[in-house]
């Protein structure tokens, strides 16, 4: 903890029957504790892990400027029991998926009750009168199948000019669609650092407004109702604040990855073995990268080119 920056990551870690609780650091990526249990966690386990941590803190005369979870509700509890008045910050990555999967899902609202809509056809070819039936349930299943193809542009960052010229192509007559890609617009831009907390509660609360006015729209996008939108926007008060969870996810996904292979670590004990392997494979972070760029270097192609000049003319 000699480079600890002040910043943190919390997550747990399902295993079967057990639990890993861990604290990262969120801004060197070194896993500073953990914790195994052999059930699932509940409100007095996490706050019995956050005050050890806390007396390794103290121990060290080191402070804790702000700490990043997902969002579960396992935390805020505990967090403002053991470490009162440190910033939380909710992982911006979770609430902008929760918020994607809602839009997802109002769009394919959408796709079904125009589905729903469609007049039903005879099988085989249509007679002469209904030729003109025919043609424009087709036209409507086309349309159908391009707003599944091109839904990645109701919830992309980033739009270009094509991009966005598709869009205004497969949402003609369908004024809510469009309003679901402002709404995603405006839930991008209260994630920008240039501004404040203040600024950004405050654009929240003008969009949730806006939401209410549209009926369809608001039961769908319930989550920008949700507090944790609220927290996921600490960070913009603090530039040093990490806005996700990433640095502990990060081991987490190095777990589930080792979990392929080893398929014997299914007990406490050896799922504790392995874990200190990982803590002590980490330690050695610095010295083996500086191992693997000096390989690089000595093995680099420069190393080995000759001057064809200097070189004596060999006779064949």
């Amino acid at each position: 903890m000699a480079a600890f920056s002040g910043y943190v990551a919390i997550d747990e870690l399902y295993d079967g029957p057990f639990c890993v609780l861990s604290i990262v650091d969120n801004r060197t990526f070194r896993r500073l504790t953990l914790r195994v249990l052999d059930h699932s966690p509940k409100a007095k386990d996490i706050t019995s892990f956050l005050k050890t941590f806390k007396k390794q803190l103290d121990a060290r005369g080191l402070m804790l400027q702000g700490i990043t979870t997902d969002g579960s509700a396992l935390y805020p509890g505990p967090l403002a029991l053991v470490f009162n008045g440190v910033p939380h910050q909710i992982c911006t990555f979770h609430v902008l998926k929760e918020m994607t999967l809602a839009v997802l899902h109002a769009l394919a609202k959408v796709r079904k009750e125009m589905k729903a809509k469609l007049p039903p056809l005879p099988r085989g070819r249509p007679a002469k009168a209904q030729r003109r039936q025919a043609k424009r349930a087709r036209r409507q299943q086309q349309r159908i199948a391009e707003l599944f193809e091109n839904r990645y542009l109701f919830v992309a960052h980033h739009l270009t000019a094509a991009q966005r010229r598709t869009l205004q192509r497969v949402t003609r007559g369908l004024p809510q669609l469009r309003v679901l890609r402002d709404i995603m617009d405006q839930v991008y831009g209260l994630f920008d650092r240039r501004c404040r907390s203040d600024t950004a509660l405050e654009k929240l609360a003008q969009l949730r407004r806006r939401v209410k006015r549209f009926a369809e729209v608001g039961k769908t996008l319930q989550k920008l109702f949700s507090p944790n939108l609220e927290k996921a926007l600490t960070f913009l008060d603090d530039q040093l604040l990490p806005s996700t969870s990433n640095a502990v996810e990060r081991g987490n996904r190095r777990h589930r990855k080792m979990q392929k292979t080893v398929y014997r670590v299914r007990t406490k004990r050896s799922l504790q073995e392995r874990l200190a392997l990982d803590l002590l494979r980490e330690m050695q972070a610095g010295g083996r990268s500086g191992t693997t760029r000096a390989l690089h270097r000595d093995r680099s192609p420069s190393r080995f080119q000759v001057n064809d000049a200097t070189m004596p003319a060999t006779v064949l």
